[in-house]
């Protein structure tokens, strides 16, 4: 099982900006599909951005289109999600993920069941946006 670890959460004020990480220690991400998730107090986990391993393709959902960017650095073994003009629905918790039937492009992500079948989460980072 991949273990995943997300890191950069925090509070910010409205307009701000965030840096979120999702490493690995004991193996490559470059091979692996990877999803960003939220989950807002309250509500259900939602997928917000993946990035393909097979050809790079990025998909973001609607909300965060021109304001959020994923992106991979492989000498980091690190998945990147630039998080930039914040704004209060932005706050909750961020996951990130990965499966081997979890698919990517730029036309959205794709996985078989429940998001809670994923075989690989993180625990998770808290990104507080408040003035």
């Amino acid at each position: 099982q991949v273990q995943l670890v997300e890191s950069g959460g925090g509070l910010v004020q409205p307009g701000g900006s965030l840096r979120l990480s999702c490493t690995a220690s004991d193996f490559s991400l470059d091979y692996y599909n990877i999803g960003w998730f939220h989950q807002a107090p309250g509500k259900e986990r939602d997928g917000v951005a993946c990035l393909s391993s097979a050809d790079g393709s990025t998909w973001y959902t609607n909300s965060v289109k021109g304001r959020f960017t994923i992106s991979r650095d492989n000498e980091k073994n690190t998945v990147t999600l630039q998080m930039d003009n914040l704004n209060s629905e932005d706050t909750g918790v961020y996951y990130c993920a990965t499966d081997t039937a979890f698919h990517c492009s730029q036309f959205g992500w794709v996985y078989n069941g429940p998001l809670s079948a994923m075989n690989s989460w993180g625990k998770g980072t808290l990104v507080t946006v408040s003035s």
